[in-house]
């Protein structure tokens, strides 16, 4: 049985990473800075929650021993209109840099091999693929989430580790059960993908080897 960790687990593809690594029977560990939101789901026996702030090294290197694998998916959740104007209130503008930072220096302290990162379809190796009204608002509305994410891949490539980063098109709640598209040539299918399907390719990222090395666009 696989114990992972997922960091920022009360996102919306944090909270569908961890039921996805439940449905497959994997101890899972939910870090988060108020994992109490996910006390409904312990009712399967194999959920730990852990209150930690992924921006405190010593959080983050007190919770990776004795996983197998950390799943990543930090980001912001307030408004991007709000966040570009007057950055944001509740959370660092480099969350996603700085905490994956984090998990990589903790992960190679204590022999963790597999990390699976969540950034952003159209960062580092699908910038170029990115359609021009998606580039456009980019620039004027998401540019300093963007720089960080960009920042984000950088640290993962770079970390020795076994790595894969998720890269999903625009996030939906729809209610879709069915795999997403995963190329590691940056192929999608729609521009948008349902947070359950980035859920279920996490997991699956999590306890497989089926991509390695490898910056996989997610579509629906």
């Amino acid at each position: 049985m696989k114990k992972v960790l997922v960091i920022g687990a009360t996102g919306g593809s944090g909270v569908a990473a961890v039921q996805s690594l439940l449905a497959r029977g994997c101890e899972v560990t939910a870090f988060a800075r108020h994992p109490e939101a996910l006390a409904h789901l312990q009712t399967q026996g194999r959920l730990t929650l852990r209150a930690g702030d992924a921006m405190i090294p010593a959080d983050i290197d007190s919770a990776v021993p004795g996983h197998d694998a950390v799943v990543v998916t930090l980001g912001i959740r307030e408004n991007p209109v709000q966040v570009r104007l007057r950055g944001s209130t509740g959370t660092a503008m480099n969350v996603r840099s700085q905490g994956t930072r984090h998990v990589i220096d903790a992960m190679r302290r204590h022999g963790v091999r597999r990390l699976v990162a969540q950034t952003t379809y159209g960062a580092g190796a699908t910038r170029g693929k990115l359609p021009f009204i998606y580039r456009l608002m980019f620039s004027l509305l998401l540019k300093p989430q963007i720089a960080d994410t960009e920042r984000q891949e950088e640290a993962v490539r770079a970390s020795g580790l076994d790595w894969v980063l998720a890269q999903p098109v625009n996030l939906t709640d729809d209610d879709v059960t069915d795999a997403p598209m995963a190329s590691a040539e940056g192929a999608y299918r729609s521009m948008k993908v349902a947070r359950n399907q980035v859920g279920q390719f996490l997991a699956d990222a999590a306890v497989s080897a089926r991509f390695n090395l490898a910056s996989v666009a997610l579509s629906a």
